[in-house]
């Protein structure tokens, strides 16, 4: 049932984490492996262990934080990846090297503009804006972050209302950005006002709650609460 072998089990692990990954061969072929099924098992975030036993602050937890403590101490890191008992089954997707892997609403990612959410509580195509200071420029959460998404996918990760993880693209600069971004933000999921009317039985089927409402708008939102784009979140959202 395998599809290939790979060197490093840390990438082997991180991979999991992201649901996607590039794999390159030893012939020189690329692989593109996209997420088909997974055991059932709840995902445990292994950073809240390191920062649990004071290694690593909770400011500065990120991806590469977590890769660097895996590679500098391999035996605590092999005994960390093993709290995590969700595992990820893949399947070889037809896609190119420079095409964007699919969501799990069956379009392609766009990278800035494609959310992944809990798929529970938020139905795939709901337009969000997202309005935070995430560290992209730099390590420092200065960047302005103000754009208008799309709910297109979702993860094990991805657990409550206004929990989101956005898709940055692919590449190794890609990967250390997206891995540093865990920051809190506006979250505003965008309904017509024809389901705004009826905004309590919204409330009531999703759980999520409502601001007072805003006559004469063309949209209202739906939910504010914070964002945080993880590995990270799945790092958020690497994908090789």
């Amino acid at each position: 049932m395998e599809i290939c072998y790979v060197k490093n089990s840390i990438d082997a692990f991180f991979a999991q984490i992201q649901g996607s990954t590039r794999v390159k061969l030893d012939s020189g072929k690329l692989l593109r492996l996209n997420y088909v099924a997974s055991n059932g098992m709840p995902y445990t975030p292994v950073g809240k262990f390191l920062i649990d036993r004071g290694i690593v602050s909770k400011e500065e937890m990120s991806m590469d934080k977590i890769r660097e403590f895996m590679e500098t101490n391999p035996e605590e890191g092999k005994a960390l990846r093993q709290k995590n008992r969700s595992f990820v089954f893949f399947q070889e997707t037809p896609l190119n090297a420079h095409d964007e892997c699919i969501g799990a609403q069956g379009v392609p990612l766009t990278p800035g503009r494609s959310l992944a959410v809990d798929k529970k509580i938020h139905i795939y195509g709901t337009p969000i804006w997202i309005d935070a200071e995430f560290p992209i420029e730099s390590e420092k959460p200065e960047t302005k972050f103000r754009h208008l998404l799309v709910a297109q996918d979702t993860g094990s990760a991805i657990v409550g209302p206004a929990r989101a993880d956005i898709y940055f693209g692919h590449g190794e600069e890609i990967g250390h950005i997206a891995g540093r971004i865990k920051q809190n933000g506006q979250f505003v999921m965008l309904v017509p006002q024809s389901v705004a009317v009826s905004g309590s039985a919204v409330a009531a089927v999703t759980n999520i709650p409502l601001p007072a409402p805003r006559p004469k708008m063309v949209f209202t939102a739906a939910a504010r609460s914070s964002t945080t784009g993880s590995v990270p979140a799945q790092p958020a959202k690497r994908r090789h």
